[in-house]
C-alpha cells in the first residue's frame, strides 16, 4: 500500500495509488502533490487502477487536492476507478468535480 510518482514522457506527473485512500494514509497524498505542485508540476494525474477502496476522509483529500491544483494553474485528471468507486464518485456528485477517464492512456491523452 502506498503511492507512487512518476513523470512520463510528456511531463505529466502520474501518482499511482495502491491499496487504498482511506483516513490514514491521505496525509501523505496530500503532501505529495503539495510537493509536486510546489515544484511547479501543473499536469498531474492520479491513477486508481490499483486502488480497491476510499473513504469520506480520502474523498475529501481529493476535493482538497484538486483545489489547490487549480489555484495553481494546474490540471488534475484521475483514471482507473472500478465499478464500485465510479459509483462512489456519481453518488457523491464528485464525477462532475473531477475531470475521470477509465484508463491511464486516455487520462494522460486529455492533457
Amino acid at each position: 500500500m502506498g503511492f507512487h510518482e512518476t513523470k512520463n514522457a510528456s511531463g505529466v506527473t502520474v501518482v499511482q495509488v495502491e491499496g487504498q485512500l482511506i483516513v490514514g494514509n491521505r496525509q501523505e497524498l496530500k503532501e505529495l502533490i503539495q510537493a509536486a505542485v510546489e515544484r511547479g508540476e501543473r499536469r498531474i494525474l492520479i491513477d486508481f487502477s490499483r486502488t480497491g477502496y476510499i473513504d469520506s476522509s480520502g474523498l475529501g483529500a481529493l476535493v482538497s487536492i484538486s483545489k489547490r491544483i487549480r489555484e495553481a494553474g494546474g490540471e488534475l485528471r484521475l483514471s482507473g476507478l472500478n465499478e464500485d468507486l465510479r459509483s462512489l464518485f456519481e453518488l457523491t456528485k464528485l464525477d462532475t468535480l473531477f475531470a475521470i477517464a477509465d484508463t491511464p492512456q486516455q487520462a494522460l491523452a486529455s492533457f
